[in-house]
């Protein structure tokens, strides 16, 4: 059953769960809401990179930190669309674009990225955009144009944000999310744990999530990639049973999400992942790069799908299925 009333005293329960408990808690339900071996395999592309005026301090893009990310201009609508169709031939039904930006602004730029939303989606793809905050009206120009999702994380609780982030705040990210579900796109919420929060951040985060209105249709569970030059470049690495640990919570009180196991994958093993796909994570990242930073190949993505016995799932299956 889905709820969106959870208390954080419940989730609190459910997260300090013995972790064997907590799997096979979380697999029953994964296994009676979701088809257990098929995955949501998505590609993200950072189609303007570096040079962002935010100070997050996780962010190899962030314009004050020396990175080593050369800043690159908005790329071409071809561009784009070349690297979409190679992401498809090797098994992708979701294509994510994100732009190192604070905010869209309505410009030449964003009418290019309206361009490059109707032509993956003409190519039969799901289309994801991470831009940064946009506005209602903003939303509405991008679902007009066939966008299915928008990625926009609350990255951590409300009570850590501030340490994280300084230049939007918690509620500016709400708002976004808002706009999006008015314009009748879904929603790709979630977070990053390894910033120095507490379990009881991770909790609230959760908890922020699985009360609003409806819940997210994707919900990505980051670990923090250390990047030289960020400030939180020397935090300990996120131990693989934290991962679980989350994946497993967030299936739990999203029945029906999709839960992405996603930053971190290039420093897990085939078998750390699969015990993630086992506590309800039905979608990855493929590729080579998550806009800056290492991510298993699909070579490799498909040895472990074989392996487990995976398969991607099909773009616009819910869709296709009222259909049917």
């Amino acid at each position: 059953m889905v709820r969106n009333n959870w208390t954080i005293d419940e989730i609190k329960a459910i997260y300090d769960t013995p972790l064997l408990d907590l799997i096979y808690r979380a697999a029953t339900v994964h296994r009676e809401n979701n088809e257990t071996g098929e995955v949501q395999v998505c590609t993200l592309l950072s189609i303007k990179t570096g040079g962002c005026p935010e100070d997050c301090a996780y962010c190899p893009q962030a314009a004050r930190y020396n990175t080593g990310v050369d800043v690159q201009a908005l790329m071409k609508k071809d561009e784009v669309l070349e690297y979409a169709a190679k992401a498809k031939a090797a098994g992708s039904t979701r294509f994510c674009m994100g732009a190192a930006w604070r905010e869209v602004r309505d410009n030449k730029d964003f009418d290019r990225v309206i361009d490059m939303v109707k032509g993956v989606n003409e190519m039969g793809m799901e289309v994801c955009c991470t831009l940064g905050m946009l506005n209602e009206d903003q939303a509405k120009r991008l679902a007009d144009a066939g966008l299915y999702a928008y990625n926009h994380n609350l990255d951590t609780s409300k009570e850590h944000y501030s340490e994280i982030i300084s230049t939007r705040t918690y509620d500016d990210r709400l708002a976004t999310l808002d706009n999006v579900r008015k314009a009748g796109v879904t929603v790709c919420c979630g977070g990053i744990i390894g910033l120095g929060e507490t379990h009881e951040d991770r909790i609230k985060m959760l908890h922020t999530l699985s009360t609003l209105p409806q819940h997210p249709e994707s919900v990505p569970i980051n670990a923090l990639v250390r990047v030289k030059g960020t400030p939180l470049a020397d935090n300990p690495k996120v131990d693989t049973w934290d991962m679980v640990r989350m994946i497993a919570t967030a299936r739990i009180l999203m029945p029906a999400t999709m839960v992405r196991l996603s930053a971190g994958r290039a420093e897990m093993s085939q078998a750390e992942q699969a015990l993630c796909f086992m506590a309800g994570a039905n979608s990855i990242f493929a590729g080579e790069k998550l806009l800056t930073t290492p991510n298993p190949s699909f070579e490799e993505d498909n040895l472990m799908f074989g392996l487990l016995g995976l398969k991607p799932r099909v773009a616009f299956k819910e869709e296709k299925e009222l259909i049917a």
